[in-house]
């Protein structure tokens, strides 16, 4: 045999080690660039753990972005945005004693472009089957436009009478637009049903952040647009964390299991409905190249005196901050007496950790419903590793019975500022994913969400330090390990 085929395992065991430490220096360099620490840090983990496979997986999902053009369409819808409510007036609040809420407004309109707007009425939906039904009845009420987004969108029997009332409108001449996100809805069993039914009408409907290498649309899959609004004319918005589905999402396994969401939905007469039109159209601008005349052209919307103060607050890759993290931990830093928060996947990043445990330890009563049983294994037991740290602090945790799934997403601060919208409290909802938030001013409608927490309560086991603190050791392990995972995006 030649000496050189003899040396060959040699030398391919040395070319392996080479390229393994070269992947490892790459990484020191690479990896912890523009990114949190514990994000840089869990994808070093990974890339040192295993070099191939880190490497491997860090190039396919290891940058939140979803593109030059996209991220130039938002600059440019944001641009028109200042432009038409240039003349709405800043808030102040100075003269209700909250002035911590005029420098969140402000916050919010240097990264979301949109103002705070008075004179709005709000209505809270916390019933799943209701909040369709009031969404039907606006449909059918439509003279010129209707506009649907929802991540998950499936034409079912629940859904049906909204999806007739979309067509009835399309039949009368109003123009009905609807956005559904590409993977979110796919992975609906009646998804491909839900298709064949769309096709068979006039809406015009796209898929958000198609997933599509044959046809050049391709980018990090996770990226993924998870609002959800309804805009009917210049009338009446709804958003909030119900997708458009049946509330067991059309899965047989939930469904024997008695699993069903429980979310919550509000609708919004008055300015803010341009608001949320607007973004509506920021994503219909970026999937159609088609800008549409109403929404983002309109005059500035200022609205009159009185009623509940609306702020709509879009977020996500294709903005420069993470708007809604930033709005979040502010609101909770500011907060004197008493926090309510819900959210179904609450793994939060450190800022929003700290924010939520320093306000506990100064003394505000923090309490945070979760469900007691999650939909997702992974994101479910990284956000259990958090409950020692916010037990200790002195958060109250209640766990929603299982088996239904709070999937709800709001929060109370004091009794004065109610949030509500598509955003979890979660590390994608922060990076990855286009969200829409919705602040709301007055004393009613934090009453009618406070109403809904007390439902919440009333309902809930309540989790002490000794009975988490007795959890197996196989529980923790996995707690933490998912903890790490969380944390690679």
């Amino acid at each position: 045999m030649p000496d050189w085929i003899a040396s060959l395992p040699t030398l391919l065991g040395a070319s392996l080690v080479a390229l393994e430490i070269a992947v490892v220096v790459a990484a020191l360099g690479i990896v912890p660039g523009n990114r949190r620490p514990s994000t840089g840090m869990a994808w070093l983990i990974l890339v040192l753990a295993v070099p191939l496979f880190g490497l491997i997986a860090f190039l396919f999902l290891g940058r939140a972005d979803v593109g030059r053009k996209r991220r130039e369409t938002q600059a440019r819808a944001n641009r028109i945005i200042r432009e038409r409510t240039a003349e709405v007036t800043e808030l102040d609040m100075a003269a209700h004693g909250l002035e911590y809420v005029t420098s969140v407004a402000l916050l919010n309109r240097n990264l979301g472009s949109l103002p705070a707007v008075k004179g709005n009425s709000v209505e809270l939906f916390p019933d799943y089957l209701e909040s369709i039904a009031a969404m039907t009845r606006a449909v059918d009420g439509a003279e010129h436009f209707v506009h649907v987004q929802f991540y998950i969108t499936g034409w079912d029997e629940v859904t049906e009478p909204f999806f007739a009332a979309l067509v009835r409108a399309t039949e009368r001449g109003v123009r009905v637009r609807l956005l559904l996100d590409h993977l979110g809805s796919r992975g609906i069993p009646s998804y491909k049903e839900t298709v064949r039914k769309l096709e068979a009408t006039s809406i015009e409907w796209r898929r958000l952040l198609p997933v599509d290498p044959l046809r050049g649309e391709w980018r990090r899959p996770d990226l993924r647009n998870h609002r959800k609004i309804l805009v009917v004319d210049d009338t009446v918005a709804f958003a909030g964390s119900q997708n458009l589905i049946e509330p067991g999402y059309d899965k047989p396994k939930n469904h024997e299991l008695g699993r069903k969401w429980v979310e919550l939905t509000t609708s919004v007469r008055g300015p803010a409905v341009r608001s949320l039109d607007k973004v509506f159209l920021t994503d219909w601008f970026t999937e159609t190249g088609e800008l549409p005349d109403e929404g983002i052209h309109t005059e500035p919307h200022g609205g009159g005196e009185g009623g509940t103060v609306v702020q709509v607050v879009p977020s996500g890759p294709g903005f420069v901050a993470e708007n809604n993290l930033r709005m979040f931990t502010t609101l909770i830093y500011s907060a004197q007496h008493r926090v309510s928060v819900t959210s179904p996947y609450f793994v939060p990043d450190e800022s929003l950790l700290y924010a939520m445990t320093t306000a506990a330890q100064r003394g505000v009563a923090i309490e945070l419903f979760v469900g007691e049983e999650a939909d997702q294994f992974m994101v479910h037991h990284a956000q259990r590793s958090y409950y020692q740290a916010l037990l200790e602090a002195g958060v109250r945790i209640h766990l929603y019975p299982s088996p239904l799934v709070l999937h709800a997403k709001h929060f109370t601060i004091d009794d004065s500022v109610a949030v509500i919208g598509s955003s979890n409290m979660d590390l994608r909802s922060f990076a990855l994913n286009a969200e829409v938030t919705l602040m709301l001013l007055g004393d009613e409608v934090v009453r009618d969400m406070r109403a809904v927490e007390d439902t919440y309560r009333s309902l809930s086991h309540e989790l002490t330090r000794e009975e988490w603190e007795g959890r197996s050791r196989r529980s923790r392990y996995v707690d933490n390990v998912m903890r790490l995972t969380s944390a690679l995006q």
